[in-house]
């Protein structure tokens, strides 16, 4: 859970001095405002491909060279990042085969970012070229600690190179058996029955679309193929540079590739942090993005993540970009560090000149000086956050874990039935994890395929797709004593979207719920059921299962339809354990409810010993209790006993006022 990779919170960001290059004078300046700042890390090279190899072949390293000296000489390290995420155009117009085929089957012009093929043997062969001169070259160099492969790994390329490929998965994943291919997409529907690998395309809208199992193959295979390509690029790393760490920057719950695949071949999983501050439901958006902190720390298994882009101030990818009110970039700040990070980076350090993101936020404006708002109040959290490296390389993990699958997540998005415009699988999530957030208590985000052993209490919302072998450790899990909860639709399908026979939930789920369920109802927008629990009514929504008890004590009922007086809510004694099933959609307000049982039946101690106001994240990492005012206005604390602050060393006790984008550290 522990591990330790820098001395200090990293303070830094995105840096990009060769946009600068024709201006040195600049580069000397951003080292004076650097240190002024209080950063201590600047990740540089991520779109510096045109200005290291401008023609293929002609190298210039010499300007690189400069910078990282001049780092090293003024106290910053350097991530340093591989090329990959935008090619230069030379490489484009002579290998057209790096560039993506989108699914209409036409070839994109060379632009953007990522707009590469995969697949490409060229395109792997440069890269990795690329990344083992950057090795070899910086290999020893003073400032360098660390790898930052590509950036944000997204898209898929639909060329006849990625055709061949994914043939060739599906023959390796089906045994090189047609016919065992056809039984699991259940190719007998539509006349749809194939003879042989080479008539499989990849799943578009002029192509055939409608068979789940091949979507779900095609996201499977091209997720593969981003880990691939991933480990093509570290491949010279880990030969060359084998005691400096790696990482790559994922984005906030991106579908296209299994992260929590994917963190098996990092050492630090990083993410971009650009959450939806100040536009109206910040209490949501604090919860939100403490979420998204917890899914990635769990993935190295509660080891300390990085957060490797934020904004210091706006974005230009709104439709409307507003600025954030003072205070909220050092709250957010302190909430990543509160849930696990290790990092605190900005995209970027010094604002484009032109181009798309010139109107980006960045810790240093056009105006090129240090006498702005945003600049003071990085150089404030930089200040603070030089005080808190004892924290560094200190993980935790949790007694309560909330199932959210990358694969599920794909198979609730692809199936066609009950209510389509409502499934929102990631938003269900959430609102699971609300309940002990609020509460304080925290909570891991895990895969189905986890072990569920180390949690007292396990929360698998719409688990719809079942692996290979998620019965058996759901079984085994609550016959030895745990407390699972599942929700309408879970076990319809395995992992090839068929639905499994002899009645829902699959198999000897229904034993271990004490239920089984006939139908599942879905509800149109504006038109709700009830459910009654604890002697109260909670309201029904977007779909619900109508379930009936074998075994299971019955905790609530429909109320309304000619369901009503149906169990809605169950809990059944299995082994050592107990599971329960929610059979609707149900709202924050039932969750807090019921978790509120969980929580007390299953002993979860929260991270403070008093209440906790809305939209304030408490959480304790180390010895440092953190909170975290995300409420509109100033909000009062009614602390249990005397603490120390941190920041300031003053005693804290009794009725603590905490103002509005404010925070405490106490010891």
């Amino acid at each position: 859970m522990n591990k330790k990779y820098f001395e200090h919170i990293v303070h830094g960001g995105d840096y990009n001095p060769d946009q600068w290059l024709k201006t040195p004078e600049i580069i000397d300046e951003d080292m004076r405002l650097m240190k002024l700042a209080n950063v201590n890390s600047a990740t540089v090279g991520i779109f510096a491909w045109s200005a290291i190899e401008p023609r293929e072949g002609e190298y210039h390293f010499e300007w690189f060279d400069t910078v990282l000296d001049k780092m090293a000489e003024n106290g910053i390290d350097a991530i340093l990042a591989t090329p990959s995420g935008a090619r230069p155009a030379w490489l484009a117009e002579k290998y057209p085969e790096v560039l993506r085929v989108n699914e209409n089957g036409i070839r994109n012009e060379y632009g953007i970012r990522h707009n590469h093929c995969l697949t490409s043997p060229v395109y792997r062969e440069k890269v990795r070229e690329i990344n083992r001169l950057l090795a070899e070259r910086y290999k020893d160099h003073p400032a360098v600690k660390m790898w930052h492969i590509s950036n944000e790994y997204s898209g898929e390329c639909h060329c006849e190179l990625c055709q061949q490929k994914f043939r060739e998965w599906l023959k390796e994943y089906y045994h090189n058996d047609i016919e065992e291919l056809n039984d699991a997409w259940w190719n007998g529907f539509w006349s749809h029955k194939l003879t042989d690998f080479s008539s499989i395309n990849s799943p578009k809208d002029r192509g055939e679309n409608h068979v789940v199992a091949l979507k779900l193959c095609w996201k499977r295979f091209t997720s593969e193929q981003h880990i691939s390509f991933l480990e093509n690029e570290i491949a010279p790393l880990r030969e060359i540079t084998p005691d400096i760490p790696i990482t790559t920057n994922y984005m906030r719950l991106y579908d296209g590739i299994d992260y929590q695949k994917m963190a098996e071949h990092l050492d630090i999983v990083s993410w971009d942090d650009y959450p939806y501050w100040d536009r109206g439901n910040n209490d949501y958006a604090c919860c939100e993005n403490a979420f998204n902190h917890d899914l990635f720390r769990s993935m190295k298994g509660g080891q300390p993540f990085f957060m490797m882009e934020s904004t210091p101030s706006i974005v230009n990818w709104h439709n409307v970009n507003k600025i954030p009110r003072p205070g909220r970039t050092e709250l957010a700040a302190m909430q990543a560090i509160a849930h696990g990070a290790d990092s605190i980076q900005y995209f970027q350090w010094r604002k484009s000149r032109g181009s798309h993101e010139k109107f980006h936020g960045a810790v240093v404006d056009h105006c090129g000086h240090e006498n702005t708002r945003v600049f003071r109040e990085i150089t404030k959290l930089g200040k603070n956050i030089s005080k808190l490296s004892e924290l560094t390389g200190k993980g935790y993990s949790s007694k309560v874990a909330i199932v959210l699958d990358w694969e599920n997540m794909w198979a609730t998005k692809f199936f066609c039935g009950y209510n389509n415009l409502k499934r929102e699988y990631a938003k269900k999530c959430i609102s699971w994890y609300a309940p002990f957030f609020k509460n304080g208590i925290p909570a891991d985000i895990i895969p189905m395929d986890a072990d569920f052993s180390e949690y007292k209490l396990v929360i698998a919302p719409f688990l719809y797709m079942l692996k290979d072998g998620t019965e058996e450790r759901i079984k085994n899990y609550v016959a030895n004593g745990g407390t699972f909860v599942g929700t309408y639709l879970t076990g319809v399908v395995d992992k090839n979207d068929l639905c499994f026979l002899k009645g829902l939930p699959a198999g000897e789920l229904k034993d271990v719920f004490g239920i089984w369920a006939e139908e599942t109802d879905s509800l149109p927008e504006g038109m709700e059921n009830s459910a009654e629990f604890g002697g109260k009514s909670y309201s029904v929504r977007d779909m619900c299962d109508i379930i009936h008890s074998t075994d299971a004590k019955v905790l609530g009922t429909y109320e309304k339809d000619f369901y009503a007086g149906e169990p809605a809510v169950t809990e059944n004694e299995y082994g050592n354990g107990k599971a329960y099933y929610v059979a609707f959609v149900s709202d924050d307000d039932f969750n807090s409810a019921f978790c509120k049982k969980l929580i007390e039946e299953t002993g979860l101690k929260s991270d403070a010993d008093f209440e906790i106001p809305a939209g304030v994240d408490v959480r304790r990492r180390g010895e440092l209790l953190f909170i975290l005012n995300f409420a509109p206005g100033e909000t009062e604390i009614l602390l249990d006993k005397e603490y120390e602050d941190f920041i300031s060393g003053a005693k804290v006790s009794g009725k603590t006022v905490v103002p509005e984008c404010g925070y405490l550290l106490l010891r």
